[in-house]
């Protein structure tokens, strides 16, 4: 998590310098306004922008599964009394991974200096995420350092199989568009060209509506197609810079929970989460508010997180999680009670893990019946197109066959 020196004006007016780990500049700036202080000046640390590491570093990338397997590991050591200097030496030994491995060997000069291992792990931020980093710190807190990672490891294997269930519906779909793009596309630019020019030497003028819509669209591949591929390149510039604007940001997110079909599983992927997460946080004694303000920069969709930080903001003055989660409309009627009741019975983190345990299954079952839906679908779409073009090119052909033919009949006549 990144370092920033912040100036602040308390109540009296009295200016106090202080550094703190935050998010980004607005969540600190959002946490000291909640403490009554003025804000003077915020601006990231030196030291936290050269703590990513080197470029060449950062070109290799780390898996999520590589974390999990690292965390699981390490939690393995600990629990078997092994120092926690000595895990990290043999867990930089045998990871395949450069990158992280010169990132251990960073971890364990800190943590032999005497750093805690949480604070050491906030210079990664890309890396060590917000969850990451505060499970960690739970752990040193209270003792329970291995119980923490274990539970890190769970998460992360969980995460990584929600990934995979999606990326999975979603390869055959992608693979049939693909394809059917590459059948279409090679049709109108090779085999159509052929056709007209046969046409052409046959002295055929009067084509039928689909075979002049055909000719068009392949005159228009051959000649035209690179203003296509600008338009495409454009709008995708276009669609990153208005996302990077908060107010972009805002309406994309919320119109990818308002699409057909897709929004439904975009939303059930968010609560997943975000009942996983906070469960798994609270269930490490993570303080509510601060397990609040990490998951509200987890559920990877601002609309959910500004709903979850109103709640924490909530709960701050005394209210209760449910309230505010309420009048988002985004938390169904079924979380708000099962989340409600676990607060009641004090079994919070046992209630979200039921939570986030039937949101999972729900979006494996949207996940197998829009495969089921969408593959027939495709196939249908890839067959009509390659029918069409086909008509379009033996159309004229009939066409000058029944005029031969009727030609024939006429002389057999005459004669």
């Amino acid at each position: 998590m990144p370092t920033f020196a912040y100036s602040v004006r308390d109540a009296s007016g009295a200016l106090r310098n202080g550094t703190s780990e935050a998010e980004n500049q607005d969540a600190l700036a959002r946490r000291l306004r909640e403490q009554g202080f003025q804000i003077a000046e915020i601006k990231q640390t030196k030291a936290a922008k050269k703590a990513g590491g080197s470029f060449l570093d950062n070109l290799q990338k780390i898996k999520v599964e590589e974390l999990s397997i690292m965390c699981r590991q390490f939690s393995t050591m600990i629990d078997a009394g092994v120092s926690l200097v000595r895990s990290m030496d043999v867990l930089s030994e045998q990871t395949q991974n450069a990158r992280l491995r010169r990132i251990l060997v960073d971890l364990r000069k800190e943590v032999e200096a005497g750093q805690m291992l949480s604070k050491a792990m906030a210079k990664y931020p890309k890396v060590f995420n917000n969850l990451f980093v505060g499970l960690v710190r739970a752990g040193e807190v209270g003792g329970v350092l291995e119980e923490s990672l274990q539970r890190l490891s769970t998460f992360l294997e969980k995460d990584v199989e929600m990934r995979r269930k999606v990326k999975s519906a979603m390869t055959y779909p992608m693979i049939v568009i693909v394809v059917a793009t590459l059948i279409i596309v090679g049709l109108c630019t090779f085999i159509v060209p052929k056709f007209i020019d046969l046409f052409v030497s046959l002295g055929i003028k009067d084509f039928p509506a689909l075979t002049l819509g055909l000719m068009a669209f392949s005159d228009f591949l051959l000649h035209k197609s690179w203003a296509v591929v600008m338009i495409i390149f454009a709008v995708r510039f276009a669609y990153a810079a208005f996302v990077k604007t908060n107010f972009g940001l805002h309406v994309s997110d919320r119109v990818k929970l308002k699409l057909p079909v897709f929004g439904k599983l975009n939303q059930k992927v968010a609560l997943a989460r975000f009942a996983r997460t906070l469960g798994t946080l609270l269930v490490s004694g993570v303080p509510i508010l601060q397990a609040l303000e990490t998951v509200a920069g987890i559920v990877s969709n601002v609309v959910m997180s500004d709903a979850i930080m109103e709640a924490r903001a909530r709960i701050r003055e005394g209210d209760r999680i449910g309230d505010p989660l309420v009048k988002s409309k985004l938390f169904p009627p079924m979380v708000i009670h099962m989340i409600s009741i676990g607060e009641e019975s004090g079994a919070l983190d046992a209630m979200l893990a039921k939570i986030a345990d039937f949101y999972e299954d729900e979006v494996d079952a949207q996940l197998a019946s829009l495969a089921a839906a969408i593959e027939p679908i495709l196939i249908v779409f890839l067959g009509a197109a390659v029918l069409l073009i086909v008509l379009g090119m033996f159309m004229p052909m009939i066409s000058v066959i029944n005029n031969l033919s009727g030609s024939n009949s006429d002389d057999n006549n005459s004669s």
